[in-house]
């Protein structure tokens, strides 16, 4: 009897490129899928009924799908990032894109489930409570007036960051699915993953980053007066850590360490990856290794403008629960 190698392969990324296009009946049966929870799940997205039913129904999506995803989450490649291409959102149906602050998704829509679908996938969909009224489907649009924000809400170069750094719960996934692109095609989202990163920093560069000596602002939006909770930005297994950092809200609190942020930022710029997305396409970030952003573009107000929508996932939810009043999917403070 010959014998069996019985090492642990590494986890292969979904697809070299860190994309994924399908073919045509697995991409209808999982829009058959997205099309029954929809039609199934009552009329609001947030409500437990949807997120339990689509935590059922991800069972009934197509082998294929179920793969990508599950590979992505016990390794999400050397980018931190996977998108999914061409997936099924009534492009036809849609309204003429949102242009307010706080835009959000509380209607079924064939994207929506689409998005909680995923989020069941990879773990539980989650929002916090000051962002967006906790809704779990969140418009991503250029909002009047808002250019310059560094946010959702604008339409400058968005820079690099984890999402929410400052949080102890951070979400573990960002889902953006776009329902429109901008006008002249040129905004795109923009990783860079901390296994692009590391190898390109000093030794003193990992070692500063390795110590707590950073603090991370909270937005407005969430009440907190006080500078951040202090944080290590690099954390976990030396060879392959997580990452926690915000360019334009992330600060340290010795010369070391800013000298650390500055060389970490110029590694981040210089090792991204940009894909522009398509109607149809769903980007997956992990959250915590890969930083993302978004080339800037312009908008013009006119109903057709740049459109992406938005869903948290968490792989343990319990770690929030104390956060979570009756074991919603908001997370209150």
């Amino acid at each position: 009897m010959s014998s069996v190698d019985m090492t642990q392969a590494p986890y292969a990324p979904a697809a070299v490129d860190g994309t994924v296009r399908y073919g045509t009946r697995t991409l209808a049966r999982l829009g058959h899928v997205a099309a029954e929870l929809m039609d199934q799940a009552g009329d609001r997205v947030d409500d437990q009924a949807w997120v339990a039913l689509a935590r059922h129904v991800w069972e009934d999506a197509p082998a294929e799908v179920r793969r990508t995803v599950r590979e992505f989450r016990r390794h999400s490649g050397p980018d931190g990032a996977v998108v999914l291409r061409r997936l099924s959102i009534g492009a036809a149906y849609l309204p003429p894109t949102p242009m307010v602050k706080g835009s959000v998704q509380h209607s079924p829509s064939l994207p929506a489930a689409t998005l909680l679908l995923f989020a069941a996938g990879l773990g539980d969909p989650a929002a916090f409570a000051a962002e967006k009224s906790g809704a779990l489907v969140q418009d991503v649009v250029p909002v009047p007036g808002q250019e310059e924000v560094q946010g959702n809400v604008g339409s400058v170069e968005l820079t690099f960051h984890t999402e929410n750094a400052f949080h102890p719960h951070r979400p573990d996934y960002v889902m953006l699915l776009c329902l429109r692109p901008d006008h002249e095609g040129v905004a795109e989202l923009r990783t860079s993953c901390i296994r692009r990163v590391l190898p390109r920093l000093t030794s003193a560069t990992r070692e500063a980053l390795g110590r707590p000596e950073y603090v991370t602002q909270a937005p407005p939006s969430f009440g907190r007066g006080d500078g951040g909770t202090v944080h290590a930005v690099l954390t976990g297994a030396p060879e392959d850590p997580d990452l926690c950092f915000d360019e334009a809200a992330t600060r340290a609190l010795t010369p070391e360490g800013r000298d650390a942020l500055t060389e970490l930022a110029r590694v981040a710029h210089e090792t991204y990856t940009g894909v522009l997305l398509r109607p149809g396409d769903l980007a997956v970030v992990d959250n915590r290794v890969t930083l993302h952003g978004r080339s800037a573009f312009t908008p013009r107000y006119d109903g057709a403008d740049r459109w992406l929508q938005r869903t948290f996932a968490f792989s343990d939810l319990r770690r929030s629960r104390d956060h979570r009043p009756g074991d919603g999917t908001v997370l209150v403070k």
